[in-house]
């Protein structure tokens, strides 16, 4: 058999474990299909099976935990294209992390196999059972076993509208199994049940995998859709690309920076903070700079804090995190919160705030003005990068006034009120 698909040489598995065959049947059954690895893309995650992933010489991708069944539906959805096979690796504990994926694309009938390592413990975090680990399976969380019922994911699957669903056990060559869920016309499940050789096999040493579907109550059996609702992608023809109608920002302006500057500008949620941040990286690329902007703010995203931090530079920048805080504008309660422990480690730089709001003792130069007073709330973070601009010369304000005109706050600000009420608090406290 020509091994096309996967290096199987020094397997990073430890010794005994299953993901080895089931690895190697992967290989077989891909060589009996004939698809060329190319058209191949197999879909891992975290977990011992995971690390398989740059053994294979197809298209691979590596996710978060329990969400290789999320991606792979994107994927298969995207290619939309049933001579190319797009292959699962997941674990139990990946399953259970990820169960609402395995039901919505076995409801939508995705075109995927998914093969699920079972045994029946997560192997990278110590042997602590999952939603899928029967009650007699001991596991080290706690030994004696639960009496909970465990989830059945073949059932699961099955009841979910999958085209095929399978069990079998670890044993002997499995690939055939594989080759068959591959062929199926739709969402394909192989659960395939093992003994982790670093933690099962500890706690359960009379257990043998050929015993499993008698000891453990698994039964090792097929569903077969014969009529499955096999999902229909819709062409995307017609979808404009997001990038469509961006045109590049045409050099206007000049500036006077000799090197990369990092601000940070933090205030509260709805008073315009990433809209401001925007504007000034539009206004300072139209100056001839290179520039990048980073967000943070609170799940809630409507409450609390939100903050931008922008760098621009006269040269590429090849490193989009904070090496130094050189301003740091503080336009809220909530955002002096959230700058404080930056402003504490500042060793230089300044420190613009709003007047309502002392900063910690710091190294950093304070400039401190009743910018809430001046301006209604949504523009305070405006008159606060105008300041900046009015007291460090860095590119002209007229190029940020030329960008805010450019955006929907056009019609409502008028830049150039902006622009004199940041004249005359930089006067004052600069």
């Amino acid at each position: 058999m020509d091994k096309r698909y996967l290096d199987t040489e020094g397997l990073p598995f430890c010794k005994g474990c299953s993901h080895h065959l089931i690895a190697r049947a992967a290989d077989k059954a891909l060589a009996k299909l004939g698809i060329d690895p190319l058209d191949v893309v197999i879909v891992t995650d975290i977990g011992c099976h995971g690390i398989i992933d740059k053994r294979f010489s197809t298209h691979t991708v590596h996710g978060l935990h329990g969400r290789s069944i999320a991606l792979a539906m994107g994927i298969s959805a995207s290619l939309n294209d049933p001579r190319k096979k797009v292959l699962v690796f997941i674990g139990d504990g990946g399953t259970t992390i990820g169960i609402n994926h395995l039901i919505g694309a076995a409801h939508r009938n995705i075109d995927m196999t998914v093969v699920v390592h079972n045994n029946m413990l997560y192997g990278m975090t110590g042997g602590q059972r999952s939603d899928l680990t029967p009650g007699a399976f001991r596991t080290r969380s706690p030994i004696e076993g639960f009496t909970e019922k465990p989830l059945d994911v073949l059932r699961i699957a099955r009841d979910s509208g999958a085209a095929w669903a399978c069990r079998i056990a670890a044993h002997g060559d499995i690939s055939d199994a594989i080759v068959e869920a591959m062929r199926a016309p739709g969402f394909a499940l192989l659960e395939v049940l093992e003994i982790c050789p670093s933690y099962g096999v500890k706690e359960n040493r009379e257990l043998k995998v050929t015993e499993m579907e008698e000891k453990l109550g698994l039964p090792l059996e097929k569903h077969v859709n014969e009529h499955p609702a096999t999902a229909d992608v819709a062409p995307r023809a017609g979808v404009r690309s997001l990038l469509e109608g961006l045109a590049p920002i045409p050099v206007r302006h000049g500036h006077s920076l000799e090197g990369p500057l990092t601000i940070m500008i933090s205030g509260s949620a709805g008073e315009g903070v990433q809209s401001a941040a925007d504007i000034f990286v539009t206004a300072a690329i139209s100056c001839g700079l290179e520039a990048t902007k980073k967000s943070a703010y609170p799940v809630t995203v409507g409450v609390g804090f939100s903050t931008a931090v922008v760098t621009v530079s006269p040269a590429r920048i090849e490193f989009t995190g904070v090496r130094k805080i050189d301003w740091a504008l503080a336009s809220s309660a909530d955002g002096m919160q959230y700058l404080s422990k930056h402003i504490e480690g500042m060793g230089g730089g300044t420190v613009m705030a709003d007047a309502s709001n002392a900063p910690p003792a710091t190294a950093a130069a304070v400039k401190s003005a009743d910018f809430r007073g001046a301006v209604p709330p949504k523009e305070v973070n405006l008159l606060m990068l105008f300041t900046l601009l009015e007291m460090s010369g860095i590119f002209p304000p007229e190029a940020f006034a030329d960008a805010i005109a450019g955006t929907k706050l056009g019609a409502r600000i008028d830049p150039q009120r902006l622009i004199e009420a940041a004249k005359v608090i930089g006067s004052t406290i600069g």
